[in-house]
């Protein structure tokens, strides 16, 4: 693992415990939570222009185009679907 990696889920990690009052006893979980959100952030592409090809327009039918981006984002398959007709009605 990275050291800039593990200092973000360590930082994450310590924010999560803050957040849930500092209670002892569950470090683990809070490591392991916090490393799914860097994980989740490090996937998101970093504009919304970066998460669509340029080269060409994408049909809000293609099934692959929506699935992908509801596996990179985390998001449902019909809220992909949603997005993708909302960016493609500008």
């Amino acid at each position: 693992m990275g050291d800039d990696r593990e200092d973000k889920i360590r930082e994450r990690a310590y924010q999560i415990w803050e957040r849930e009052g500092r209670i002892h006893g569950d470090p683990e979980r809070h490591w392991h939570q916090a490393e799914a959100e860097i994980d989740r952030e490090a996937a998101l592409p970093l504009t919304a222009g970066d998460a669509l090809p340029e080269t060409r327009e994408l049909a809000s039918s293609d099934v692959l185009t929506v699935e992908a981006l509801a596996v990179r984002t985390g998001i449902s398959g019909d809220q992909a679907q949603e997005l993708l007709d909302r960016l493609g009605n500008d």
